[in-house]
């Protein structure tokens, strides 16, 4: 199952290259402030694709600092609630 795995990585592999190496003509990219670039566009693909993954990586970052926050606000409630509770069952009735 491994090599399957690793043959299928190599295709991909060779494919992605196989497009990169088609896609040599310069393209322009267009700012504002009429700044412009050009690159390859399998460079540009690229470019994209890895600002895409970072922004994502950076808002699921966000999301995990508030689910964590949450966690311990949530933590520190029921250890509040079970000393509570603890003063409540040793009090005298």
């Amino acid at each position: 199952m491994r090599w399957l795995l690793w043959i299928l990585r190599f295709a991909l592999f060779l494919l992605f290259c196989a497009f990169a190496l088609r896609n040599t003509d310069p393209v322009d990219v267009h700012f504002f402030l009429d700044a412009a670039w050009q690159a390859p566009l399998a460079i540009i693909l690229l470019v994209s694709f890895a600002a895409g993954v970072a922004s994502g990586i950076l808002f699921l970052f966000a999301s995990l600092l508030g689910r964590r926050r949450e966690l311990a606000r949530l933590k520190r409630e029921l250890s509040q609630l079970r000393a509570r509770l603890v003063a409540h069952r040793e009090s005298p009735m």
